[in-house]
């Protein structure tokens, strides 16, 4: 089977192709994509020799041609068009999209519209347009598959059960760095603070995402569209050791759990492999070792932007769009220490209160809702930083 790769030189991308190296030669990489880390990318090149590549734009493409010299003779393709040209590659049979934020909807629908299985890694897509993918992949009989943990988890608890046989899905976090934390305390974290999670070792923003808790609730956006459920179906608790990774309760009482290692490799062979399983080369899990497992409440007041997901699903139509291109900005705001963590969901919150929602009846309505959102977020950022300069505030990160 040969595969497709939207973020070869990410995490996700990094790991699915040592799947990939593990599950040879039943699976081989047809078209890879990256951003501007050329230097990884033209080593993957070199060993996965795919027929056609991908990078964020022309300087990275020139200096790629450089790095490659003559062992890659193949077309380099740039941006957005190049990513598609990834995605909708003729011999390819899976696509896996693990491109990190918005950019990767366009590619990633594309690839459902010709009708290929998509093992999605990133949430941003179905969280700006859920609606619209879910429709185009029934339209096309495409089949998406999960390779986030939590949603992985889900599929394969509910592999045989009837959706009426549903009470609710539980998402488990592990509650990132901040999970003790006093309130009081969130107005000095620092950038280095918040990317020290304490159980996965993931890209700066989604990084972020897991300390603000944002991340679950984009995956609790995600769930509703890939399992289609409503989001009063949908829970989320804390769960430190991330030993569980996600449970379903049934009408009858019986709750199902997956348990795993943290290791992405798992999901994303599961979502290559499907409906088979392979030997996999990663260690089994040892309960004896962990112990005991813990679960709380998440503490909505800490983690406002948890509260924010829900809010964007009742809301419907492109406010999850915009709460995703908001969140963006904020994250790299603060990553750029231009905003303080607290001012994450301050800012998201401002951007979704001013927006109004429309219908997600097209791919040009929901990138309309993006741009919109992103525009009113660096308006937010302006003001604020503006505002303070006035009163003559120092540095606050």
């Amino acid at each position: 089977m040969k595969v497709s790769l939207l973020g070869a030189t990410g995490s996700i991308g990094c790991n699915t192709l040592d799947v990939i190296r593990w599950l040879a030669p039943r699976f081989e990489v047809d078209a890879m994509s990256a951003g501007t880390n050329v230097e990884r990318f033209a080593e993957q090149i070199r060993e996965f020799h795919p027929s056609y590549v991908a990078v964020a734009d022309e300087p990275a493409a020139e200096k790629l041609k450089t790095l490659l010299g003559h062992d890659y003779t193949g077309e380099i393709g740039i941006g957005t068009e190049g990513m598609v040209r990834v995605a909708t590659a003729p011999e390819t049979g899976i696509v896996v999209s693990a491109t990190v934020g918005a950019r990767g909807l366009v590619p990633t629908l594309r690839a459902i519209e010709c009708g290929k299985r998509v093992g999605i890694a990133n949430k941003e897509p179905l969280v700006m347009a859920g609606e619209l993918m879910t429709r185009r992949a029934r339209e096309a009989k495409a089949e998406i598959l999960p390779i986030d943990s939590e949603h992985n988890a889900l599929h394969q608890c509910l592999r045989g059960e009837r959706t009426s046989d549903i009470k609710r899905l539980i998402l488990t976090a592990s509650g990132g760095p901040f999970r003790r934390t006093p309130l009081a305390d969130f107005q000095q974290i620092t950038v280095a603070q918040a990317l020290k999670h304490p159980t996965w070792q993931m890209g700066r923003k989604i990084t972020i995402d897991s300390a603000t808790l944002m991340n679950k609730g984009l995956e609790v956006v995600e769930a509703r569209w890939l399992f289609n459920l409503p989001p009063d179906q949908i829970d989320v608790i804390i769960h430190p050791q991330s030993t569980v990774h996600s449970m379903v309760e049934l009408v009858d009482g019986s709750t199902m759990a997956q348990l795993g290692i943290a290791d992405m490799r798992h999901p994303i062979q599961y979502a290559l492999t499907y409906p088979d399983r392979l030997p996999a080369h990663i260690p089994a899990l040892d309960l004896l070792s962990i112990g005991k497992l813990e679960f709380e409440a998440p503490d909505l007041n800490k983690f406002p932007c948890l509260r924010l997901a829900y809010d964007s699903l009742r809301a419907g139509g492109t406010m999850p769009a915009v709460l995703n291109a908001a969140n963006e900005e904020a994250v790299a705001a603060f990553l750029d220490e231009r905003i303080r963590f607290v001012e994450i969901p301050l800012l998201i919150e401002h951007v979704m209160h001013n927006h109004s929602v429309t219908e997600t009846d097209s791919l040009e309505t929901i990138l309309a809702a993006d741009t919109w959102a992103r525009q009113a977020s660096q308006e937010w950022i302006f003001r604020n930083n503006k505002q303070l300069s006035a009163t003559g505030s120092e540095s606050r990160l």
